[in-house]
């Protein structure tokens, strides 16, 4: 896009340095021929009147009484009907030749050379070129910024709208004073937010869709084997029928869970977590700094896990914005294998989360410090949408862990060696 916007700007700026350079130069060498022959003329019509006076008064005309008015280098030719007159060297080949006639029956012709007048046309055309690549170094600079000044917002809305389709639903303050951009960026912030929203409602829709199947499940199965236990036969074979059905209607329940935990992590993939923490802490050590705070970090080796980078970042980075806004004292980032998963713990030395805001504290714009209350809902919808969790641990001083699956030896496998594609 940069590329396009410069090459647009810069055919512009060359068809204005053409359309307006070249009738420009052409102007100029005129200009100058014209003058220089304005100027023979004038000094010619002043010869011809002190001539006209010499003739007048009945005297015999002397040339030397108008030399100062002959420029160097050129030849005066007074033609009268009784005799020519000639003072100055040989203007030599295609002079500048201007005439004017004599009252008195004559004529006075200036002839001058015309390679002065070809030095200043050269110089005056330097001159010229010189502005008109001025004119175009100054295009190509502002082309360059005006490209710069397009290209870097197209290309951060761009990257936005990537992260908001990768899962990153965080809303994005910066805007580039570009009210199309802006816009743009106002609608991706708005998408993003109705995406959260979503998601979250679908996890909750989920899980209680699964809470209560499984309760009337659980309740059917204790019932049927009530039946299956009973003296008649007919009942009991009957009852061990639908006893049978109500398992596979459960293994069916936990299929269609499965299914659904690994569509919404469809897009996870074998990721070192051990070097994206690393990226992750260098990119916060700095603002920690600046409030006179630390970052600690207890990072396990070759921690893989199934998870997006772009999601489990933003995750990461929203606690530990939490931590820097919220809490006090150094803040600590831990990942370790633990129980099959890869777990990754953020805490500080704050007093921690208030006990009436411990059931709430992932709740969709609900906050008790006057922030949006948008950040945990985010980062826990970002964790589950790789079928990961997020939990609040320990509530003073606060602790967040995330459980991410642990990659499977084909995934790693699969991400160390990739086949060659087959020749054709």
């Amino acid at each position: 896009m940069r590329r396009r916007i410069l090459q647009a700007t810069l055919l512009a700026v060359a068809v204005t340095t053409v359309v307006l350079g070249l009738p420009l130069g052409f102007s100029a060498l005129k200009l100058v021929q014209d003058l220089t022959g304005a100027d023979l003329s004038t000094r010619a019509q002043q010869i011809a009147t002190l001539l006209d006076e010499q003739v007048a008064n009945q005297r015999p005309i002397d040339l030397n009484a108008v030399r100062l008015a002959v420029p160097e280098g050129a030849r005066l030719v007074v033609r009268t009907q009784a005799h020519d007159y000639v003072y100055g060297p040989d203007p030599g080949e295609d002079p500048l030749v201007q005439s004017v006639p004599m009252v008195q029956s004559g004529t006075v012709t200036i002839a001058a050379p015309s390679a002065p007048v070809r030095t200043q046309q050269l110089q005056v055309a330097g001159l010229v070129l010189m502005l008109v690549v001025l004119s175009a170094g100054t295009g190509m600079i502002v082309a360059s910024v005006t490209a710069r000044r397009l290209a870097d917002p197209l290309r951060h809305v761009a990257s936005r709208a990537a992260r908001l389709g990768a899962g990153d639903f965080r809303p994005d303050p910066q805007r580039h004073e570009v009210p199309e951009l802006d816009r743009v960026a106002d609608a991706l912030d708005a998408s993003g937010a109705a995406l959260s929203q979503l998601v979250q409602r679908e996890r909750e829709l989920v899980g209680d869709v699964s809470h209560q199947l499984r309760s009337r499940l659980t309740a059917l199965h204790l019932r049927l084997e009530a039946l299956a236990a009973v003296d008649d036969a007919d009942v009991s074979e009957e009852a061990g029928a639908a006893l049978e059905q109500a398992e596979r209607l459960s293994a069916v329940l936990d299929d269609l869970l499965a299914a659904a935990t690994a569509a919404r992590a469809r897009d996870a993939e074998p990721l070192d977590v051990t070097s994206l923490l690393n990226q992750v802490a260098d990119e916060w050590r700095e603002p920690l700094r600046n409030q006179g705070r630390t970052l600690r970090l207890k990072i396990g080796d070759e921690l893989l896990a199934r998870a997006t980078p772009a999601r489990l970042r933003e995750a990461i980075g929203v606690l530990l914005d939490n931590a820097l806004r919220h809490g006090e004292g150094p803040v600590t980032l831990t990942a370790r294998h633990g129980g099959g998963t890869v777990l990754i713990e953020v805490s500080d030395a704050g007093s921690g989360v208030p006990d009436e805001l411990v059931p709430h504290v992932f709740e969709r714009g609900f906050s008790g410090h006057g922030s949006t209350g948008v950040g945990l809902a985010l980062a826990r919808a970002l964790v589950e949408a790789d079928g990961g969790r997020l939990e609040l641990s320990q509530a003073r001083p606060a602790m967040f862990e995330v459980f991410l699956r642990v990659a499977r030896a084909d995934d790693v496998l699969g991400l160390l060696w990739k086949p060659e594609p087959t020749p054709r």
